[in-house]
């Protein structure tokens, strides 16, 4: 067995001018496949060969190798941000709706915080609302780094901040792509599904 490239969960085609079949094809096409493609590469006739995604994540953190942290981790971290997206607007369940409000106030105030840590973030990563505990908490980690390697951090929504994410479609407008991604084309029902504190097996693999 090895890792395997997942199907979108959707069209490609679905998004219109959200994001396009072009960005998918570089995106998921091309990124996301070279980072399976490398993780495997990496992992054969070692003591990894066969564990699980989020377990080669988390060994490859505590052996300090670099090369295989990123390009395993990358798989997961896109696979879940796969899962994130909706090509239709979608109401946000009660039960995400409520514990939103409890710990920002409302969903516009999640919004823009997670909007203004993604815009802030420098360079590549990703933004993220996490569970911490019983409260949820809004954070940003560099390049390939990923929840799954943190004990403690639960995740629930990502956003993609490298370049690759968003250049095709909005060029170097990093705000303009979070805004219209928050407002049109995430998936809250798998964010408020997250909130069990599983999210981090539903875009795991076996090896």
């Amino acid at each position: 067995m090895a890792f395997v490239l997942p199907p979108l969960p959707f069209d490609k085609t679905a998004f219109g001018d959200v994001m396009s079949a072009e960005t998918f094809d570089y995106h998921h096409g091309k990124h996301h496949n070279a980072y399976v493609g490398k993780a495997n590469d990496m992992v054969k006739g070692t003591d990894l060969e066969g564990a699980s995604l989020s377990k080669v994540i988390v060994a490859a953190k505590d052996k300090g190798n670099k090369g295989l942290f990123n390009n395993a981790a990358q798989i997961w971290n896109h696979t879940f941000f796969w899962h994130c997206l909706s090509p239709e607007a979608q109401t946000i369940p009660s039960s995400l709706e409520e514990r939103i409000n409890a710990d920002f106030g409302s969903v516009a105030d999640m919004k823009d915080k997670l909007k203004a840590e993604a815009v802030g973030h420098f360079g590549s990563g990703w933004a993220w609302l996490v569970l911490n505990g019983d409260k949820l908490e809004i954070t940003s980690l560099h390049d390939a780094d990923s929840p799954v390697a943190h004990d403690g951090m639960k995740p629930l929504l990502t956003l993609d901040v490298w370049e690759h994410a968003y250049y095709i479609d909005y060029r170097n407008a990093r705000p303009d792509y979070l805004s219209t991604v928050l407002d049109k084309a995430i998936n809250w029902e798998f964010v408020a599904q997250n909130l069990d504190g599983k999210g981090t097996d539903r875009a795991d693999q076996e090896g």
